[in-house]
């Protein structure tokens, strides 16, 4: 089930919400060029691991900057489709009622929380700690629970797909 759109107007354009969308798009034209033109696993690894967040390393104070970029970072364009998705549709409400400064704050604290909450995990799991992290998926993630909270009975658009299964 994908949201197609909410029925639930804004009362200014989402400046923020477009700017991280090109932002998150444009952060996959190099994996896009790296994965499937040129098809270099070796260099899209190098990608991966350079720019998403990759927990032993930021233990030691390492690569602190990608604190940042790897919430820009996405593996795969069908990861990039599915976030922007949904960031296309609820983000604009948010920004709406957080106002632009507010809307950027709560979305990089989403997503900063949701990277310190893997770290954490794999800390006390004691794996992943070489595994790069990548995605928007946490600051989008907040963004859902806030339109929730703001929205609790907004209409919504959605399109499933059904595919018969024959016994």
């Amino acid at each position: 089930m994908l949201p197609i759109k909410d029925i639930n107007p804004t009362r200014r354009a989402p400046v923020i919400t477009r700017a991280l969308l090109a932002l998150n798009v444009l952060a996959f034209v190099p994996v896009f060029y790296v994965a499937y033109v040129l098809g270099d696993a070796d260099l899209y690894a190098e990608l991966m691991m350079t720019w998403g967040l990759v927990p032993s390393r930021l233990l030691l104070g390492q690569s602190l900057y990608a604190l940042l970029t790897s919430m820009f970072m996405h593996a795969h364009i069908l990861h990039l489709v599915g976030n922007m998705i949904y960031l296309r549709v609820f983000g604009d409400n948010v920004e709406d009622v957080l106002g632009r400064p507010g809307y950027l704050f709560f979305y990089l604290l989403c997503g900063l929380t949701a990277t310190f909450t893997h770290v954490l995990i794999c800390i006390l799991t004691a794996s992943g700690l070489n595994v790069p992290v990548v995605g928007a998926s946490g600051a989008i993630s907040g963004i859902l629970g806030a339109y929730v909270v703001f929205f609790p009975g907004a209409r919504i658009l959605t399109y499933t797909a059904y595919r018969a299964i024959y016994v």
